[in-house]
């Protein structure tokens, strides 16, 4: 069996974590960035770039999809420019304007799809729990529930979608990363802006929270 690993890489700080992960753990990796038409889409690809670039990853393990259909479909902050980007409110359970409507599921399954062409039996994307109660796809049971349908939708039935920091908190998060010496410098989290992370937005929030948390200093720019 291939130890090829597919990582699904935003430019992110979680992605960036799961990327280190697999990375001690698989001989070698494909990355994956999809563009959904989100606004801060050529900063996280600029991210993407200089993440490949760190982990060694070859120009033929490296897949950039275009899905800016889901900005045809609209429906959220990222992707719909009549949509302000809400400010963070605290823990709810109310789902906020950024969620990009079923998202994941689209991600996921152009990751399998390759996955299948390039011989990949696990992928890897970084879920985290403590997005859930705003991200339906970001817990456990879809993941379940995703991991039964390639077994039943797939050639092989073998792959499958792993989510290491879905259950992690954010400081876990950080802490994973600078343990695997991942270049947190290099990630990219804010929903609003590309020059700046505007520092209020649910994505800026969680992940100054996390660096708080975690006694850590965030390495990018705030305004």
């Amino acid at each position: 069996m291939s130890d090829l690993a597919i990582v699904l890489v935003s430019g992110g700080m979680d992605s960036l974590a799961v990327a280190s992960i697999a990375a001690k753990k698989h001989s070698k990796l494909a990355f994956v960035h999809l563009n959904y038409g989100q606004k801060t889409s050529h900063k996280e690809r600029e991210c993407f770039d200089k993440i490949c670039e760190h982990y060694n990853v070859d120009n033929n393990h490296q897949k950039i999809i275009n899905m800016n259909f889901l900005s045809q479909i609209g429906g959220s902050s990222l992707t719909d420019g009549r949509i302000e980007v809400s400010k963070f409110e605290g823990d709810t359970d109310v789902i906020p304007s950024s969620y990009v409507p079923f998202r994941n599921t689209h991600i996921i399954a152009l990751a399998v799809s390759w996955a299948e062409v390039i011989g990949a039996s696990k992928i890897y994307i970084g879920a985290n729990y403590e997005d859930s109660p705003g991200y339906p796809d970001c817990r456990p049971e879809y993941y379940k529930a995703y991991n039964e349908l390639i077994k039943q939708g797939t050639k092989e039935g073998t792959i499958e979608v792993l989510t290491p920091v879905i259950m992690m908190k954010k400081s876990e998060i950080v802490k994973l990363a600078k343990d695997n010496n991942a270049p947190l410098e290099l990630t990219w989290s804010c929903y609003a802006r590309a020059d700046k992370a505007c520092g209020v937005c649910d994505s800026c929030a969680l992940r100054l929270r996390g660096f708080k948390e975690a006694n850590e200093v965030d390495p990018i720019v705030y305004l």
